[in-house]
């Protein structure tokens, strides 16, 4: 396997890993504030981005590369609000959406052509996961200072029962 990709591949699976932490913080801060239905959406973020950097374990398995796990950083646990919760989530889906953007680049410059078509599904899925945050940002947003339309938005969010 291509050491340039394997040591990237390895790179964004501390990310997914972080994402996952990072996500796991979030859901405690909305458990503190009693808004379930965001923690449980938060909650099932952190597993989606844990199965995420499992998908990349097992790829660079599969190819006979290396894993070699990093540090992961300590993430944030205090924020302002809810709004800044997702505003924090959004710019991290947008961080990580750059990250697997620069990998496929890298995959397409090294010709290393079993990780483009991996890191395609990565791709596709960035996308995704920008627009269920930002949708959360905008519906926040809209919600302003109203503590009704916050309950009725965190019973909607509550209804998430897949990773997928």
């Amino acid at each position: 396997m291509n050491q340039k990709v394997q040591d990237a591949i390895n790179e964004q699976i501390a990310d997914e890993f972080y994402a996952s932490y990072l996500y796991l913080s979030m859901m405690t801060y909305f458990e503190a504030e009693s808004l379930g239905g965001y923690a449980q959406w938060m909650r099932m973020q952190a597993e989606e981005e844990h199965a995420h950097a499992m998908k990349l374990v097992d790829f660079l398995i599969e190819r006979g590369g290396r894993v070699q796990l990093q540090a992961i950083d300590k993430p944030k646990a205090e924020f302002d609000s809810p709004l800044a919760v997702m505003q924090a989530a959004l710019a991290h889906e947008q961080k990580v959406t750059e990250s697997i953007n620069n990998l496929y680049e890298l995959a397409v410059a090294e010709r290393d052509y079993p990780a483009q078509v991996m890191l395609q599904w990565f791709v596709t899925e960035q996308v995704e996961e920008e627009a269920s945050a930002g949708a959360l940002v905008d519906q926040l947003t809209l919600a302003g200072d109203s503590g009704s339309a916050l309950l009725m938005l965190d019973a909607k969010v509550g209804q998430r029962t897949t990773t997928a």
